[in-house]
């Protein structure tokens, strides 16, 4: 348990993980720096589907990690249920087989997840727009977030409560001294220095933490995200099919994703990547013909490796080789985005890890 309060801290990472902890750190009392490599979300933060949910076959705890926070997320919605960035409108989800679909369900009903089968002209009754050629889970409590709206929203707040946000600093590095975390030191010699320091920096974090002569195991793939121009479409759900994951936008469009193309993924030097045009052509038609065949047309395309701890499950809180230094680096970022700030300053404050947060510190891979 530390001894001596925590009054500073500084955050390296400008995604929804780094921005989420850097305001929950703020609205602490702790005076807090951001410092970010290029500029807000420009990374994973960027260019994820955001969907948000826990229906997958997740652990105990970290199942248990993800409906909490989802849970902020309707706390968010409640307060302003207007925002077009945040949205609860349910999520269907259908694979190749009807015998996966029927485990989904009777998995997630085992564990109280709010989950019903529909056949396929069931799907197209209740949700018009959709075509589902097959037997597919409904789950009413899901939704979606768009990240880049909420990172602003949040650093707005930041920076109204007295944070300090310094964007397109380079590459920083954590500051040791005395076998302590001080700060953060950026390429132009400038140094952030603070009582407590947070690196948040995505799929690089493995990267930056390798400078602590810490080998945090990863698994990132690379990934992309197409965005369509508006298309008129009644459809509110987010959809997880088996060639392509799409949710709506606030512009009016679809965001789509999926992973049977991540080997066709250019990734480049700067940590940035591309799809070629046949690809997205390939995804736009698939994510089109769930949606009674509506034409899509590309309007931005985004591509780079998104975060993943080798084991699946999130990376939070001190590393035991750099005392003063935590780490947030986990797959679920958009939909932990609200609660990791919130476990992490916790731990900043007390000295303790938070009782949810506890089962995946660095620790277990001997960070």
């Amino acid at each position: 348990m530390r001894t001596s309060p925590v009054r500073s801290a500084v955050v390296l990472g400008g995604g929804i993980l780094g921005v989420s902890t850097a305001v929950h750190l703020q609205r602490a009392g702790v005076r807090t720096a951001l410092v970010t490599r290029g500029e807000l979300a420009d990374g994973a933060s960027g260019r994820s589907l955001s969907w948000l949910n826990s229906a997958g076959a997740f652990s105990t705890g970290y199942h248990r990690l993800r409906t909490v926070a989802v849970d902020r997320y309707r706390t968010m919605f409640a307060q302003d249920p207007g925002r077009p960035w945040l949205r609860f409108d349910g999520g269907v989800w259908w694979s190749g087989s009807e015998a996966d679909a029927t485990q989904r369900h009777e998995a997630q009903v085992a564990v109280g997840y709010d989950s019903a089968l529909l056949p396929p002209e069931t799907v197209h009754e209740r949700f018009p727009g959709v075509t589902a050629p097959r037997t597919a889970v409904s789950n009413p409590g899901e939704g979606w977030v768009c990240l880049p709206h909420l990172v602003e929203y949040l650093a707005g707040e930041f920076t109204a409560a007295g944070g300090l946000l310094r964007t397109g600093a380079g590459e920083g590095e954590v500051v040791v001294e005395d076998g302590r975390a001080r700060g953060v030191r950026t390429p132009d010699g400038q140094t952030v220095r603070a009582d407590a320091v947070v690196v948040a920096c995505g799929a690089r974090t493995p990267h930056v933490l390798k400078g602590l002569g810490v080998d945090l195991p990863d698994a990132s793939p690379l990934s992309g995200l197409v965005e369509t121009d508006p298309v008129d479409s009644p459809v509110r759900v987010v959809l997880n099919t088996p060639r392509a994951a799409l949710r709506r936008t606030p512009s009016g469009g679809f965001a789509v994703d999926h992973d049977w193309y991540v080997d066709d993924v250019r990734e480049h030097a700067d940590g940035s990547g591309d799809l070629p045009e046949s690809v997205v052509a390939d995804l736009l038609a698939e994510a089109g013909a769930v949606l009674d065949g509506t034409p899509l047309r590309a309007r931005t395309v985004r591509a780079g490796r998104k975060p993943v701890p080798v084991d699946g499950e999130p990376v939070l809180g001190a590393l035991s080789a750099a005392p003063g230094c935590l780490v947030a680096f986990t797959h679920s970022g958009a939909t932990l985005g609200l609660l990791v700030g919130e476990l992490l300053t916790h731990e900043v404050t007390t000295g303790r890890p938070h009782p949810l947060a506890a089962p995946f510190g660095p620790a277990r891979f001997g960070c």
